[in-house]
């Protein structure tokens, strides 16, 4: 496996992601990472990784250019991403771009992923009409950010989230349902039962949050749930590797 850091930019900020190929000078379908509040992290890295032991070119994105931060400031940018107009959506275009521009990546075959603040953001990737098989999310907020587009979605939509996850009331989730009906979209919301937010990082629990907290199983079911749509989009991987 060929993984390295790359550095390019975005509107005069210089951003570092993680890159990695599990084929490398072999043709394959290409999927764009996008993390938490908290930045690339190790958490991100190795779902990265997992991607690429499957035989996909992953990129990490780098929402920042900068990481390691406190709950409050992951918290304050989070808040400036989502408040600032077309901010989010311009940064994942310029990863979204390198990665299409890396060798052995098919253009043709695409996916864009995300965990928590990462799921808005491959959202709003196909909400922007990016050529992406399909946009996942894992415990994603579904509030739309300032500035969020409304293009022609081409991308098969998967969303999971807990029950009981704090940040997404009902509201959020009808509104979401009827954004993706409106649009004539191929979407999925899928609930968890008896899960709270961040279900997928084990980092979770040390938060103590009121309704955070990482859960196996969801974890799991999750990832598989979304290796079952990119055999779908995208056909057999050149590796079996989980």
């Amino acid at each position: 496996m060929e993984t390295r850091t790359i550095v390019y930019e975005c509107d005069g900020i210089k951003l570092a992601g993680y890159f990695a190929d599990g084929a490398p000078h072999t043709e394959k379908p290409a999927i764009l990472v996008a993390h938490e509040a908290f930045g690339l992290n190790d958490h991100i890295r190795a779902r990265t990784r997992r991607l690429a032991e499957r035989g996909y070119a992953a990129l990490a994105l780098d929402m920042y250019g900068a990481e390691g931060f406190s709950l409050s400031e992951a918290v304050r940018r989070h808040i400036e991403l989502m408040a600032a107009p077309g901010l989010m959506h311009a940064r994942a275009s310029a990863a979204l771009s390198l990665l299409t521009a890396l060798p052995g990546v098919d253009k043709t075959r695409m996916a864009a992923i995300g965990f928590c603040q990462g799921g808005i953001t491959a959202l709003e990737l196909a909400r922007g009409g990016a050529p992406l098989r399909c946009a996942v999310g894992f415990h994603p907020g579904l509030k739309r950010p300032a500035g969020s587009l409304d293009r022609q979605i081409q991308a098969k939509v998967l969303m999971m989230i807990g029950d009981r996850d704090p940040d997404v009331p009902m509201e959020d989730r009808a509104a979401f349902a009827a954004e993706m009906e409106q649009a004539q979209v191929d979407w999925q919301l899928h609930l968890f039962g008896g899960v709270g937010h961040a279900f997928t990082n084990p980092d979770a629990d040390r938060l103590n949050l009121p309704g955070y907290g990482y859960n196996p199983a969801a974890d799991t079911r999750s990832w598989t749930m979304m290796l079952a749509l990119f055999d779908e989009v995208f056909g057999a991987p050149t590796a079996n590797s989980q």
